[in-house]
């Protein structure tokens, strides 16, 4: 079985499933203050998750489910976001190049910029508050250059990004405004399997679309695009998800936002039978990290685990006198581990975390993203024939439990840009590139030795010829896992010259 799962997720498609999400009517507000969903995402995952016991559906004369009530109010709640990308700029020869340029890498200098036109996507998203945010995939949004949110009733926004989290790929936008109809929100938690859930959003751009399935599985791993590090904790169901579903909602029969639909399993890119979404318990904490702190607030146990069964398969000998089938193993530890600090051993295996019981890696993690660092937590583990209990005082991958600030890698490179004019770009000989017209004595271009008047023709292999341009790949680097920025041009004297700046330090 093990192999069959291992061959059925190379087929994942980590992209272009969205469903949106539901609000509710006047009545059950009125209803939810007293009991119910929560409607503010923000406030339900400042603190501790206060969610609620799920109901059945209503069923029609016939007896069977109805949700229509659901569905009709799960519409207004879902958006259509396009997300347009401005290619880079197809350059076309002319009837010169310079051999100078050629050997030292600068080929680009005898070519002509030809515009692209730009490449748009389109994905989903759920209203979560009343003045206009949004949550939705990070690979929906990621890249663009500009978001156009369209409401149910078809007004469309011009969308800000807030704030994206790659490694569980949920994405905050804002629009401006207020008294938009919002979700109440659910527990994850309390689904469970067999259980039904429909799916709204905007697939191949047929808006307002509504399927129902039920919940296949929980905790479901082994699904991620190829990153070590991203969330393994996500929902499986069998309602029908597609290409545009991306970023939208699974609700529950009572119209609360449970899940972030976010990646499909099939082998010929749309609906298969197995579609997966994030749990609102991580999502939720996710939008509400970046909106406080514009980052989200990671904490970790420092530990390098596997689920039990998978390691009795590996590690026979270090293993045979387990006796529990279901828990996580303990291979190793990081180099500060709050989970050794506090006692854990290797080949300890966790069964519970704050007495919530923990099966695979899925929970495990589960159980943890919704911390922050600081936040202590009692895991219980199984070590020979007997369960000891820790209190692990959380942290965050530096090793410390403060808050982590949103960086802001434009400050940090402490430049000016300006775009060169038509005299000095024949006068250099060059069709693109960008003037640093000033350099702060503490910014990270000063320290790489970059003075005033060098000529940027590439920042990571990407030609550039505006300062926005530059920007653009400062914050995309700023961004990414990998901080490294990669300068290349000359001055105006000929020199050509090579950087190289960390934006992480």
């Amino acid at each position: 079985m093990k192999k069959i799962w291992s061959n059925l997720f190379t087929y994942v498609l980590v992209a272009a499933i969205s469903v949106g999400a539901t609000y509710a009517t006047y009545s059950y507000l009125e209803k939810s203050k007293t009991g119910g969903g929560s409607t503010d995402i923000f406030e339900t995952f400042a603190g501790q998750n206060n969610e609620k016991n799920l109901h059945l559906a209503s069923l029609t004369a016939e007896g069977y489910p109805d949700f229509t009530k659901v569905a009709e109010n799960s519409v207004h709640g879902v958006v259509h976001i396009k997300s347009v990308i401005k290619q880079e700029t197809r350059r076309s020869q002319q009837r010169m190049v310079d051999p100078f340029e050629y050997f030292f890498g600068f080929g680009d200098r005898g070519y002509q910029q030809q515009p692209q036109q730009p490449s748009i996507g389109s994905g989903s998203g759920v209203i979560i508050s009343k003045d206009g945010y949004i949550i939705t995939n990070n690979h929906v949004v990621d890249k663009a250059n500009e978001l156009e949110v369209t409401l149910s009733d078809n007004r469309k926004f011009s969308a800000k990004l807030i704030g994206a989290d790659p490694t569980t790929d949920i994405a905050l936008l804002k629009i401006e405004g207020d008294n938009y109809p919002i979700i109440p929100i659910g527990s994850s938690d309390e689904l469970k399997v067999g259980e039904w859930v429909l799916a709204v959003g905007n697939p191949f751009n047929l808006t307002s679309t509504v399927t129902a399935g039920i919940v296949s599985a929980k905790a479901r791993g082994g699904i991620g695009s190829g990153n070590q590090s991203s969330i393994q904790s996500f929902i499986q169901t069998d309602a029908a998800i597609n290409p545009g579903n991306s970023g939208g909602a699974l609700v529950n029969t009572k119209g609360e936002l449970v899940g972030i639909n976010t990646a499909i399993y099939s082998q010929t890119g749309s609906f298969a039978g197995y579609g997966f979404a994030v749990p609102i318990s991580i999502a939720g904490k996710v939008v509400a990290d970046l909106k406080e702190y514009g980052a989200v607030q990671r904490a970790v146990l420092g530990i390098v685990i596997t689920d039990i069964a998978n390691a009795k398969e590996a590690y026979p000998d270090k293993t045979k006198d387990i006796k529990v089938t279901e828990g996580v193993y303990v291979n190793d530890f990081a180099d500060r581990s709050p989970a050794k600090e506090a006692g854990l051993l290797e080949g300890d295996v966790i069964v519970e975390v704050n007495n919530i019981k923990v099966r695979n890696t899925g929970e495990l993690q589960d159980q943890v993203s919704r911390h922050r660092p600081g936040d202590k937590v009692k895991v219980k583990v199984r070590r020979g024939t007997s369960d000891k209990t820790y209190e692990v005082v959380l942290k965050n991958n530096d090793g410390s439990t403060s808050i982590v600030k949103k960086s802001d890698p434009l400050a940090s490179v402490g430049a000016a840009f300006n775009e060169l004019s038509s005299d000095k770009k024949k006068e250099y000989g060059v069709s693109f590139g960008v003037e640093v017209a000033g350099v702060d004595g503490d910014g990270k271009f000063k320290a790489a030795g970059i003075s005033k008047g060098f000529i940027i023709l590439k920042l990571n292999d990407q030609p550039v010829s505006t300062p926005e341009d530059v920007e653009k790949v400062i914050l995309s680097v700023g961004q990414s896992r990998d901080k490294g920025l990669f300068i290349a041009g000359f001055y105006p004297n000929g020199r050509t010259r090579y950087y190289a700046i960390d934006l992480g330090e």
